[in-house]
């Protein structure tokens, strides 16, 4: 298993623009081999003594954190899938998204523990 992982601050009163644009990402990672996709809206955040997830993205007062995931089989299905998601000419532009692109923070995790699945 392979996990990609993205935290991205997204304005409140563009949950609806965030969720359209994430079901058509989503099944593109769907149909390119993702074993689940994940969007989580911010609903209990706490703020932290030194760090925290509205932090991590710098999430101003109007903003709430996506945290989502995408399970892949393995790495070589997730990068292959990149690829094919940049290659594709229906892919959405960038610079429309719903939120600050500079502000996503996102990475790749081999798994070391599974449990409940």
């Amino acid at each position: 298993m392979y996990v990609q992982g993205f935290l991205v601050p997204v304005p409140a009163a563009k949950e609806g623009d965030y969720l359209t644009m994430a079901r058509t990402f989503d099944a593109l990672f769907m149909e390119y081999g993702a074993i689940e996709v994940v969007e989580a809206w911010e609903d209990d955040v706490p703020d932290g003594k030194v760090t925290d997830f509205r932090r991590a993205v710098a999430a101003e007062a109007d903003e709430k954190v996506v945290f989502s995931w995408v399970i892949w089989p393995d790495k070589d299905t997730a990068k292959a899938a990149e690829e094919k998601m940049m290659a594709n000419e229906a892919m959405p532009d960038m610079s429309e998204m719903p939120f600050d692109g500079k502000r996503l923070v996102y990475g790749g995790f081999r798994s070391i523990l599974e449990l409940g699945r």
